[in-house]
């Protein structure tokens, strides 16, 4: 017979929590590192590996095809709880990161050994990206719920942002495309082992951060921070009959998965489009990164303010998807310069992309709390697996378009 738990009507909340959120953030942030070190590096990757633009653009097409056992891991959060799905996707994470560092002179091997541990490190992504509804509701209280969704999720984008800086600022760009008087001394050997040491740091944070949450990270706190929390959800089954009923939350589906599938994988493969148009590695980098960075900071600030005023969510994803939209269109006529006859400067897609990734970044934690007060009480994992899920298969569509981009 099962034994009722008792929920004081208050709710309770827990100083650990902070805890678990950081645990969970971290982890996030080593999967979208990992999965973006390509992207930016690509020129001294292809002199040091012998990759291809289609080994490039497969290398951050792996992300979107992980999440092809996303329901497996929904399920899996929603009758295993956290611990057991963030112990499996850590685990995958250490393997994927360590194939990456195997030591083989074959360069056809190690190139294999490369995309198989992306591959597997894609396989983690519908727990960082679908699991952040779910552990705010399980280990936070109402006022403090759109703030910790922000935070869980958003790291996984500054993980992104960060293989921006970390990759061409430790890698040197091969001859021809840089403007640094040192990278033009740099040897293919030399790149190499630049690569090879980013490899390994990575493979050395993944491995500490499973160590951590395999010593400590519980499912759920000894009593629930809200009522909400404590009610009973859907069945699996139920949930999705649910959802795909829902007109209003295939709208907001919608709404969310087109222009950030589609960011994303633009954003992976940003030096790769950029370098046409005589624009660095390390100058993509920056732009990559600053879009990324300035998405985070401003997606916590929104979600902060979504906790104090309630009913505003509508209206908040309205400006920000208004935003997007004028700094796409800058960005797209600044590049037909031989229709617009607009200036291209560094300034301009700087400015243009900077903005293009804070307003679309930003939107991220206000369109899971959305979703979440849409169908509840769809379980969050549920929710959000869905809407990720169809984000990437945006993505995954651009980026197979992509590998065919050979000018």
């Amino acid at each position: 017979v099962p034994v009722r738990r008792i929920v004081p009507l208050s709710g309770r909340v827990y100083g650990r929590r902070w805890l678990v959120l950081l645990l969970f953030s971290l982890l996030g942030f080593a999967q979208g590192l990992v999965w973006n070190s390509w992207g930016p590096i690509q020129n001294s990757a292809r002199l040091a590996f012998g990759f291809s633009g289609w080994d490039i653009a497969l290398l951050v097409f792996w992300g979107p095809i992980g999440f092809a056992p996303c329901f497996f891991f929904m399920w899996l959060m929603d009758k295993k709880g956290l611990r057991v799905t963030v112990l499996l996707t850590s685990s995958l994470m250490v393997l994927g990161a360590g194939l990456r560092c195997v030591p083989v002179s074959d360069l056809e091997i190690r190139k294999k050994l490369i995309h198989g541990g992306q591959l597997l490190n894609g396989l983690a992504g519908p727990t960082v990206m679908n699991a952040a509804p779910f552990l705010s509701t399980t280990w936070f209280s109402p006022d403090e719920r759109a703030t910790a969704t922000a935070i869980a999720s958003l790291l996984n984008y500054l993980g992104a942002a960060g293989a921006f800086l970390v990759g061409p600022l430790v890698v040197p760009s091969p001859n021809g495309t840089s403007h640094l008087p040192l990278a033009s001394q740099s040897s293919t050997e030399h790149i190499k082992d630049r690569i090879e040491a980013v490899l390994y740091a990575e493979f050395g944070m993944v491995s500490l951060i499973f160590s951590a949450a395999l010593a400590y990270f519980p499912s759920r706190p000894p009593f629930p921070p809200s009522v909400a929390a404590a009610s009973q959800r859907l069945s699996y089954r139920r949930s999705f009959c649910r959802l795909l009923s829902n007109f209003r939350f295939l709208m907001i589906a919608l709404a969310y998965a087109i222009p950030l599938g589609v960011f994303s994988g633009w954003s992976g493969v940003l030096d790769l489009i950029l370098t046409p148009v005589h624009v660095s590695q390390v100058d993509a980098g920056w732009i990559g990164f600053w879009s990324i960075v300035g998405g985070c900071v401003v997606g916590i600030a929104m979600a902060r303010f979504a906790d104090f005023i309630r009913g505003m969510l509508k209206f908040i994803l309205l400006l920000l998807l208004s935003g997007a939209t004028l700094a796409s269109t800058w960005f797209t006529l600044t590049c037909l310069t031989s229709v617009t006859h607009l200036p291209l400067t560094t300034a301009t897609l700087y400015t243009s992309c900077i903005l293009l990734g804070i307003f679309l970044n930003s939107s991220v934690p206000i369109f899971f709390e959305l979703f979440v007060e849409t169908v509840y009480p769809v379980p969050e994992g549920i929710t959000c697996g869905v809407v990720t899920f169809l984000s990437n298969v945006f993505m995954g569509v651009l980026l197979f378009f992509l590998t065919f981009y050979h000018t």
